[in-house]
Order: structure tokens, then sequence, then C-alpha cells
């Protein structure tokens, strides 16, 4: 069950350097099928632009782990009298936490212009106490273009229009301890993930046939709705386990979901998850996650027939900066091969 972690973090860097807040996914997806490429492995985009993939197992059964590759961001909703941004977000995330942040401004023309989200009332020398009161929301948030403009027409004429696209600097870094922090763990964490299993699987062939099916719109809840394999006999969506007070998800280990939003995940999936763990000598978490949706959600909602469970890496301050550890994707990775290596 050998894990080429090596690899699979620099992939997940690549990948968290790669702009991809839903609707604007193609560079990452890109991204992927030049990894695949490099495995010689076959693989094909979805009419929706979901990327799948396939290893062929020794014995019968199929089972389809589901991950996402878009990520939250932003689109213009207005170019304001000031010549500054007012953006609409893509995702369900608090304007606090991306206050302060860097942006690129992705033009229909190509150009890439970047900024600063700011709030309208940023200056305490000049608000005092009226910025700290302030409420953070879409109304009283903004983009400070790094361009001579004040006003719309002069941010028109550098390309900017509605409807542009905007991501959020990932600020992606390793640190010495093993720590990968960053913006958009979710999910580009179980994504390289993918690619890492495939390669180890690919040396020895699994007892069932795997496929990997790495979406396009997840963050706005309808990603899996469609495009999963056909002939699935069980559904495995990875994606972060969310670490805070009252949990038991740390950022060592792997997570099973029993339960989020959507409400329980399939009994018996989860308990062959449980068995392969234990088979691993792998610490397994559990738990419950009730402000949350994944792919498997989607994929049931849409009609999918077929039992759906829900791991992964635990991630810290999900939606926000996030932080992950090398040992919660070897977890999750050597917890997906136990599982399809048993047959």
């Amino acid at each position: 069950m050998n894990i080429d972690l090596a690899a699979t973090v620099d992939l997940l860097l690549r990948l968290l350097n790669t702009p991809s807040p839903t609707g604007f996914t193609e560079g990452a997806i890109r991204l992927l099928e030049a990894e695949l490429d490099a495995l010689g492995v076959g693989h094909a985009r979805t009419k929706k632009g979901a990327l799948t993939w396939e290893v062929a197992g020794t014995g019968t059964g199929h089972t389809t782990f589901s991950g996402h590759v878009d990520t939250l961001g932003a689109m213009v909703k207005e170019v304001k009298a000031n010549g500054r941004l007012r953006l609409a977000p893509l995702g369900g995330y608090d304007w606090a936490t991306v206050e302060g942040e860097y942006v690129q401004v992705h033009t229909q023309g190509g150009a890439v212009l970047t900024g600063t989200v700011v709030n309208t009332l940023q200056s305490t020398h000049v608000h005092g106490p009226a910025l700290r009161e302030l409420r953070r929301e879409g109304g009283v948030m903004e983009v400070r273009l790094d361009a001579r403009t004040a006003s719309p027409e002069e941010t028109r004429a550098l390309g900017v229009e509605v409807g542009d696209f905007v991501s959020f600097d990932p600020r992606a870094v390793l640190t010495d301890a093993g720590y990968i922090k960053g913006r958009h763990l979710d999910d580009k964490a179980a994504v390289a993930v993918f690619v890492g299993v495939t390669r180890a699987l690919l040396e020895t062939l699994p007892a069932r046939t795997v496929a990997f099916h790495v979406t396009t719109y997840e963050e706005v809840g309808h990603g899996a709705a469609t495009g999963i394999p056909p002939h699935t006999d069980e559904l495995i969506a990875v994606d972060m386990a969310a670490v805070g007070e009252g949990q038991t998800s740390s950022e060592h280990h792997v997570t099973l979901c029993a339960a989020d939003s959507g409400g329980p995940y399939d009994h018996a999936l989860g308990g062959r998850l449980r068995e392969a763990a234990r088979r691993a000598g792998l610490e397994l978490r559990v738990d419950l996650y009730p402000y949350y949706a994944s792919d498997g959600t989607a994929a049931w909602r849409a009609g999918g027939d077929y039992p759906v469970a829900l791991i992964g890496p635990g991630v810290d301050a999900s939606h926000a900066y996030e932080r992950t550890h090398v040992d919660a994707l070897e977890a999750t990775a050597r917890l997906m091969l136990a599982h399809v290596r048993a047959g």
C-alpha cells in the first residue's frame, strides 16, 4: 500500500495554486489530465465538465470515489461608481474570512488583474468605531484593483465586466512540520490523493474496479448530480473532514462522516470502511457535520441508486485559511486502498 506522499503533496500544491472557482475549473482539470497522461491512464470528461478515470480490478464489483476540484470564489456583481468591484460569492463562506485577501480577476478577454478584498470603512483612522461595529456582508465588501482606476469607465477600460470570475489567493505552504496550509484544501486535498491512489493501484491491481470522478460544481450543490459511472455499485465521496470544537476529526487522521445536513449515509458501507480501517491499522475518526453536504448528497438527490459513504482528511478552519497534515492525506489514501483491495 505504498503511497508516494512527496508526489501527492507536490500535486496538491500545484492544484492549490491553479485558480478554479466553481464554473472556472478548466486549468485544474487540464492539470489533472496531464498527470493522468503521464501515468498512462485513460480519462474522459462529462458534458458537464467533470473528469472521470478508472482502474480495472481483478474481480467483481465497482467502487466510485467522488471528489471536487471547484473551490470557493466570487463573480463580479457590479462595477461601482468608485471603480471598485462588488462581488457575488460562489460557495458558502463568511465575508469576514476573505477580508484583506488578495484576489485575481479573470476577464472575458483573458487578462488577469490583481486586487484586494476590503470593506467600505476599512481605515480605522477615518471611520474609528464604525469599522469595529461593521457587519461583514456582501454590500460592504469590495475589490480594490491594483490599477489606476476611480470610475466605472476606467475599470471597464481594463476589460473588467459583470460576470467575470474572481479567485482568492491560496497562499499555499508546506511547513517543515508536514502541515499544508492554504485556501481550497476543500477539496483539492482529496483530488491529489486520488492521483496518488491511482498510482498505487497501477502497481498492484485492486480486487474491485475503481473509478474516480472529479466534479466541478460541488460548492454550489450539484457537482455529482450527473456523471457517476452507470455501473457503480457503491459511491464514496471523499471531501474534507471539518475540524473544530465538539468534533472528533483531526488534521492527522481520516474521518468517516456518518451524517451531514442531508441525513445519515449508508450504514453498511460505513461499516465496511470501518473494517477496512481496522485491517489497515488506521485510527478512523467518526463525526457528524450539521452544516455540510457532499457530492454524495447531490448524487443521491439526483436519484443515484447505490449506497453512499463520506470520508476525508481532517482540515482545520474549513472555508477559511485551511490546514491539514500529510498524515491525514496518507491515512485517507490507505483507507481507500484497504477498502478496494478487500474485494
